[in-house]
Formats: C-alpha cells, sequence, structure tokens
C-alpha cells in the first residue's frame, strides 16, 4: 500500500466526534496560510497571512461574503510546528455542523482531507518525531487507565527511542568497522572489540525487552482472578482492594457462582479483578459449572490470588489447590487476619501475606506483591515497550545479534546489519519500508 502525497496540503477536524464547546480545524501543508486567508477575516483586518507567527488571531470564518463563525486563528510556520510544515488551526465552536463547514471551506480552497495520522506521518517524516514517539502520540489517545496514560508519556518524552539510541551507536560502531575492514583490507584499519561492542548493546536490547510484559499490562491491563474454596474469603477481599461493595459477601458456603470483574488500579499496572466460584466439589449443577469456570479463569489470568481461611486448619483440600496452581503466576494470601492464626506462615511452603478484609491489614503489602509479580524485571525501567510491534523488533535484533559470535567475518556485518535494521523499524531513523509506515499509521484518528 503506498503512502499518501506528503507535499500537497492537507485538512481535517482534529477534536473528537460529537458536540463541544470548542472545536479545531487543522490545515498542515505548503499553502497552509493561503487556504487559511481564504476562509479566514482578522477582526484587525489584514489576512492570514501576514498574521504573527505562533500568536492567537480573533476574527471570523467566512463562505464569501457569508459569516459562518466566530474563531480564532493560530498559525505555526514552518519548520517550528508540529509536522514540519506551515500549520494553521482554527479554533471555533465544537458544534459538529459548524466544523463539518469549516473543513469542507478549506477543502474547496484548495487542501484534501487528511487521512487516519497523516499529520502525525509528516511529523516523522520531517525529523519532528521519531516513530517511537509518534507511536506514543496514538497510545495517549487510546490510554484508558493511568498507566497506559503514563507510558504514552514517556514514549513521547523519547524514552524509548533513547534506550534504544545507545545499542544503536555500539551496533553501527560494530557494523562500520567490520565494513572497513573487510572493504579495505589495505588499509590497516586498526583492531576493535566489535564482540564487546555486541554483547554491551544485546545486554540493553535484552533488558529492554524484559520489560514487554510489563508494557502490555500497561497498555492493555491484566487479568487477576481470584481463587479458594468457599469461605475463603475471596469476595470480601475483592470489596476491601477496591475500596467499595462490589460483591455480595455472605456467610454460606458458595454465595458466588459464577464470576464478576471490576476494575483496579495497581501502582503502574490497571487491573481487571475477578471474583470466582468457590473450589470444591459438588453435587449441583450450577455451582460446578462456577467451580470449573473459576478453574478456567486462573489458567487465563494474568496473575492469580489463592486465599487460604487463616484461621481455619490447613487440610488435604489446601494443599491440593497449592499443587494445582502455576506458582509463577499466584501470590497467597491468609485471609482473615483479624482472627486468631491456626497455622504457622510457613505450612504452605511458599510465602504467605496475612490480610484482613475487615480491618484492612495486609491489604498494601498484597498490592505490593502483586504489583512487583505483574511487573518483574520492568519495575526498575523507566520505558517499557508497550506494543507488540516493537517486541517482535527487538527480537529480531536479538536473534542476529546471538548470530554474529559463530558467523564468519564476512557473515557478522550482515547479521548487524539486520539488527540495526530491526531497531530502526521501532525509530524510524534508517530505511523503514512503507509496509511498516502503514502499520503504526492506520491505527491513528484523522486529524492527528
Amino acid at each position: 500500500m503506498a503512502l499518501p502525497s506528503l507535499d500537497d496540503t492537507i485538512a481535517a477536524i482534529a477534536t473528537a466526534p460529537g458536540a463541544g464547546a470548542i472545536g479545531i480545524v487543522r490545515i498542515s501543508g505548503p499553502d497552509a496560510l493561503a487556504v487559511a486567508a481564504a476562509l479566514f477575516r482578522p477582526a484587525t483586518g489584514g489576512n492570514a497571512i501576514e498574521l504573527r507567527d505562533r500568536t492567537a488571531t480573533f476574527g471570523r470564518i467566512v463562505d464569501g461574503t457569508t459569516p459562518v463563525d466566530d474563531a480564532l486563528l493560530l498559525p505555526f510556520r514552518a519548520p517550528r510546528s508540529y509536522t514540519g510544515q506551515d500549520v494553521v488551526e482554527l479554533q471555533l465552536h465544537g458544534g459538529p455542523a459548524v466544523l463539518r463547514t469549516a473543513l469542507e471551506l478549506a477543502l474547496r480552497h484548495g487542501a484534501r482531507a487528511a487521512g487516519p495520522g497523516e499529520f502525525t506521518l509528516r511529523a516523522v517524516v520531517h525529523g519532528k518525531l521519531d516513530l517511537a514517539r509518534a507511536e506514543s502520540v496514538a497510545a495517549m489517545i487510546e490510554a484508558r487507565s493511568d498507566a497506559a496514560r503514563r507510558q504514552a508519556s514517556v514514549g513521547l518524552a523519547g524514552g524509548l527511542g533513547r534506550a534504544l539510541a545507545a545499542a544503536q551507536r555500539d551496533l553501527t560502531a560494530a557494523y562500520a568497522h567490520l565494513v572497513a575492514a573487510l572493504d579495505y583490507p589495505e588499509e590497516g584499519v586498526p583492531e576493535a572489540d566489535v564482540a564487546a561492542h555486541v554483547a554491551r548493546a544485546r545486554e540493553r536490547l535484552a533488558r529492554l525487552l524484559a520489560t514487554a510484559r510489563a508494557g502490555r499490562f500497561a497498555a492493555h491491563g491484566a487479568r487477576l482472578a481470584l481463587v479458594g474454596r468457599p469461605n475463603a474469603g475471596k469476595s470480601s477481599l475483592l470489596n476491601a482492594l477496591l475500596g467499595y461493595e462490589r460483591a455480595l459477601v455472605g456467610a454460606a458456603p458458595g454465595t458466588t457462582r459464577d464470576y464478576l470483574e471490576a476494575l483496579l488500579e495497581l501502582g503502574r499496572v490497571s487491573v481487571t479483578a475477578i471474583d470466582t466460584a468457590g473450589l470444591r466439589a459438588t453435587e449441583d449443577e450450577v455451582e460446578a459449572g462456577g467451580v470449573a469456570l473459576a478453574r478456567s479463569l486462573a489458567d487465563a489470568a494474568d496473575v492469580v490470588v489463592a486465599l487460604v481461611d487463616g484461621g481455619r486448619a490447613l487440610d488435604d483440600d489446601d494443599r491440593q489447590l497449592l499443587a494445582d496452581l502455576d506458582p509463577a503466576r499466584t501470590v497467597w494470601v491468609a485471609s482473615k487476619a483479624d482472627q486468631p492464626a491456626a497455622w504457622p506462615d510457613d505450612a504452605l511452603g511458599v510465602a504467605v501475606v496475612r490480610v484482613s478484609s475487615l480491618d484492612g491489614h495486609g491489604l498494601d503489602e498484597l498490592k505490593r506483591r502483586l504489583e512487583e509479580r505483574l511487573l518483574g524485571d520492568a519495575a526498575g525501567e523507566e520505558a517499557w515497550v508497550t506494543s507488540e510491534r516493537h517486541a517482535d523488533a527487538l527480537r529480531d535484533a536479538i536473534a542476529a545479534l546471538d548470530r554474529v559470535p559463530t558467523a564468519p567475518h564476512d557473515l557478522q556485518g550482515l547479521d548487524l546489519e539486520t539488527a540495526l535494521r530491526a531497531l530502526d523499524r521501532i525509530t524510524g531513523r534508517g530505511d523503514v519500508v512503507e509496509a511498516t509506515l502503514d502499520e503504526v499509521f492506520a491505527r491513528f484518528c484523522v486529524g492527528k
């Protein structure tokens, strides 16, 4: 799929669909000021081409001699603009009909309708953003949680690009040395520690790739399943974690027969917490279905909170629960810590958090452990990989670098070039193929 023209003038409504107090029509390209001058009349006279850069001017949008709406015009002349071209933003009332009319006037006077992401695409092509930062623009728009917003903000500030830059420098130095040594052997190119450059770059890329799981959780959320025997306190713990009553709590075993979900923020990760039916053998067909569903939800969850009644002696069913759950994804909780403990903390042979949903004892420690389990090695890193496309590129780069130590000298350069091209797919600093740009900007909204 071919990229759109980057040298003409485009226009689009840059605010979300629907009515609002303010709406924006954005114009970018070589004729942006001329298009604006054809439809905007400054209140102080003159025309838009003469207006002071980066300063809002009050006036009126007109269709010939017919007034359309009062508006502010804000010009950004190249190269000091979002796209690197001349850009004009018209700020007017946010009614859909008014915005459509202003856009139609811009199109009539020489602009064409912008497609999704075309403004940001031009910013990348003109060097205003690298590709990773451009994708962070889309991530910021799509962010549904504070965790997603924070990572998008890091990306917008160039965090991912900075994390990759050191690795790219090492690989470029190693690649340049190999090419020089192979192409000009008679010049006596001095020895360079290619292996050290490659090892250093690989370690940086592996550390970044290790954040992909936490990055996926930040961008899309994680799923947490609360499991345990009936009356272990799962519903009470869900309510305590949320800070409000989401689940019905009853003294009779088997109160929860289906499952229910609620959104929860755990530090830097947004979590969907799932309260499941108590795990036990039962002849009740409905409850048995709930038990089977609970096991399935636990298997699919990113992290599991397994509750064991801390006020009741352990039995074989509790130990069977321990055997059934994946230790890498499970945080164990001894519930009802407001009651006398019926068994010591080391009785299960795993780390246990004693929690009381009644008085809040242990809740902060439980949240800390859950966040640690979800973040893993990403906890100490500023920039996380939040895109599967980025993760794939890092895997490809690391795979190429793993071949370098055992490859003949004439093939080491090819592997280094492969690694550098893989990183270019993230940053866009080299020759980024059109298919990559198509993939990235296809999910942008029009006007951005």
